[in-house]
């Protein structure tokens, strides 16, 4: 039997995670799982799974769990630390699904004493990659991505090896905005931005796939995750999403992963590896798909995916600025206080002057470096947008 946990439980990847351990729950002993506040699905899964511990990030719900908990059976903590020692408790497998910064630091604990490590917190890997890679090296763990397209390139480069490699291909849907004319985007709402054509996803991914925020972070995580000039990677527009991953090689030949659009795929990949399991998924039916598109992005439209680059470039805690930047300007645009296209323009302005403040140092790079440059980006941010 496998000992695993679930972190982020409550939220869109880890439900999808849930759903797939209760098809097999004979197969798994249940540790931990947490969630940031919703204390009435966080309980009906504990209730459902009885881990040893429900954790509640937000200490102030705590007695309210204690309350739906009471006589299962399930130990009900709260607060940061005890979500941290809760992510130091050893498993086969856990599951990484807090979204935002907050789930670097379980990151980075889970490395230290679980064998495998399923990612599907972006900034774990943007902001803290290269402290988390040592980490799981150091403890023997095996980082599998989560995200549907570094899924699908781990899949292939499962079966084949760097030599040769010519270009990596993220592909993206492009997002609520594939078509819309580029002066029509600064007055669109967080509801439109939300509105994702293909994943049901939660508001603030939602938004970062439609500005392509969520690509550029994708982007960085791929220079952290597999050893491959940053410089071949590219971005394709694919609005089926259903070619998640493609690698080209000099000889032309090239690997494209296809799947089902349903984050259960590459979470069952990371929940099963090395092996595959039948999940009750429907089958990609090939006679049935229609056209594949595919083309470049408008980087007019999305200036994200060139800050990226400028990220990947400049190393260090350039990640940390990023994301702390873009999460700023994710609160802003949610709160109606900036505009939609005024989320890029601010943070490459910020990325700009963290740029000219580096230049030419060495940046130390351990976990209070990464929280202050975080909270710097922020703070600039809201120095150029104006806002308290």
């Amino acid at each position: 039997m496998r000992k695993i946990s679930i972190f982020g439980s409550t939220g869109s990847v880890g439900r999808s995670t849930v759903s797939l351990v209760q098809r097999h729950k004979s197969a798994y002993e249940i540790l931990a799982l947490s969630g940031c506040s919703n204390v009435e699905l966080l309980a009906q899964q504990a209730r459902d799974l009885r881990p040893n511990f429900a954790v509640i990030a937000d200490e102030n719900r705590l007695d309210e769990l204690c309350r739906a908990l009471e006589g299962s059976g399930v130990s009900a903590v709260g607060g940061r630390e005890a979500l941290l020692e809760a992510a130091e408790l050893p498993v086969d497998w856990f599951m990484s699904a807090i979204v935002g910064i907050a789930g670097l630091e379980v990151s980075l604990k889970a490395a230290g004493s679980a064998r495998v490590l399923a990612l599907a917190n972006k900034e774990s890997l943007v902001c803290g990659g290269f402290l988390l890679k040592r980490i799981c090296a150091e403890n023997g763990c095996t980082l599998i991505p989560v995200d549907s397209e570094h899924s699908a390139l781990f899949q292939i480069f499962e079966a084949v090896n760097y030599d040769g490699i010519e270009n990596v291909f993220l592909t993206a849907s492009g997002g609520p905005f594939l078509r819309s004319p580029i002066e029509q985007l600064a007055s669109v709402t967080p509801e439109q931005a939300a509105n994702h054509p293909n994943w049901n996803m939660g508001t603030r991914i939602s938004i970062d796939s439609a500005s392509m925020f969520n690509k550029a972070m994708e982007l960085i995580e791929l220079k952290e995750l597999f050893p491959i000039e940053w410089r071949k990677f590219q971005v394709l527009i694919h609005p089926q999403s259903l070619v998640h991953g493609i690698v080209s090689f000099v000889d032309r030949g090239m690997f494209a992963q296809i799947g089902p659009t349903d984050m259960r795929h590459p979470i069952s990949v990371a929940l099963n590896w090395p092996e595959r399991r039948e999940q009750g998924l429907q089958p990609v039916d090939l006679t049935k798909l229609g056209p594949l598109e595919f083309e470049r992005p408008d980087v007019s439209k999305f200036p994200a995916l060139e800050q990226a680059e400028l990220v990947m470039e400049l190393g260090g805690l350039a990640g940390a600025v990023f994301n702390g930047a873009k999460e700023r300007a994710a609160d802003l645009f949610i709160s109606r206080k900036i505009r939609f296209t005024e989320m890029a323009e601010i943070v490459g302005k910020v990325l700009n002057r963290h740029a000219r403040r580096v230049s030419g140092k060495q940046s130390q790079f351990d976990l209070p470096a990464v929280r202050s440059a975080d909270l710097w980006a922020r703070s600039v941010f809201d120095e150029i947008a104006g806002t308290p």
